[in-house]
């Protein structure tokens, strides 16, 4: 019985449901906070001190608004698909070690799991856009679509260079393999860089915030949404945020690994991955400060020219060391 409620805990509040989204709400603030310091902004400043409870305060703000459904969109799909969103995403990060070398869903080849999620989220993406026909969310589904057709290769060789390295499809495996060097500091900082640059892809942040991009098509797929809607996409947003920064730590940085003191193993394996997911995070929104924004035919064509060469050229040289 004890067990059966020790489990229920870990699964709801630590390192569960509520940790985890606690943490992706103070991983955007700390993404909103230094974007702003590479503009030279503020950034969040008034809601809680230095504006800490910004990002609940705006989630919070997005569920008081108004919810409401196009009249001609499929109002079970335009219902279904935000909360399809915000479930996949905490599913996912739910594999992530953070307390441990094993995740609270942690089992053999779940690294081809996670990668199967992430190409479903996208999916997600593209119907959330078509359901709700609005030309500009169609266009934005369509540039989502197209970008995975971009970056989801090399993403895929990057992980299976990690794969080969580690002799391994499964997170927990991969992070023991890292005990004596990090992934970060072999042949594997290609794809490292890889994954860096496709993950910012994944994420839809800039410079591949196409299918979003507020200049040319208003908010892109995500138009027509509002209120609750609304909310559980950009919280789903700042969980999947969270799981490619933590997926980060964990094939390239170690994960949870790093000194530790007996009977505090939990606590400082937490603090160590979230270090290094804060590092991966930081890389990333630096990414995001200072490129512009590229077109649909240049992600493409960067990605088959140089990304996806790149990274096959990276297998080859793990493969001859390993």
């Amino acid at each position: 019985m004890i067990e059966i409620l020790l489990k229920f805990i870990e699964i709801i509040v630590f390192p569960g449901f509520i940790f985890i989204g606690l943490l992706s709400l103070f991983y955007e603030w700390i993404d909103r906070k230094f974007y702003a310091k590479l503009q030279n902004r503020v950034g969040p400043l008034y809601a809680g001190p230095h504006g800490i409870l910004q990002p609940l305060a705006d989630f919070i703000k997005l569920l008081s608004k108004e919810d409401i459904v196009p009249e001609a969109a499929d109002k079970i799909l335009f219902t279904m698909m935000p909360i399809i969103f915000f479930s996949l995403s905490l599913l996912i990060t739910l594999n992530l070690p953070i307390t441990s070398i094993h995740g609270i869903i942690s089992f053999k080849g779940d690294l081809i799991f996670l990668v199967a999620m992430l190409t479903i989220i996208s999916i997600v993406v593209y119907v959330s856009g078509e359901v709700s026909t609005s030309r500009f969310a169609t266009i934005g589904a369509e540039r989502a679509i197209l970008q995975l057709l971009g970056y989801e290769i090399p993403f895929m060789l990057s992980l299976i260079s990690i794969a080969i390295s580690s002799n391994s499809i499964t997170l927990s495996e991969i992070v023991s393999a890292q005990k004596n060097i990090w992934y970060i500091f072999t042949p594997n900082i290609i794809a490292f860089i890889i994954f860096l640059i496709t993950g910012q892809a994944e994420l839809e942040r800039i410079p591949f915030d196409i299918p979003e991009a507020e200049q040319e098509i208003v908010a892109g797929w995500i138009v027509e949404y509002s209120g609750k809607k609304l909310a559980l996409f950009r919280f789903g947003r700042d969980i999947e945020t969270l799981f490619i920064a933590g997926l980060g730590a964990t094939l390239f940085l170690g994960g949870p690994l790093g000194p530790v003191i007996p009977g505090l193993e939990t606590l400082l394996y937490t603090i160590y991955f979230i270090i290094k997911s804060i590092f991966i995070l930081l890389i990333l929104t630096t990414i995001r400060a200072i490129f512009a924004r590229l077109r649909i035919d240049q992600v493409l064509s960067i990605s088959w020219k140089y990304f996806i060469p790149l990274a096959l050229i990276q297998l080859l040289i793990v493969r001859v060391i390993y």
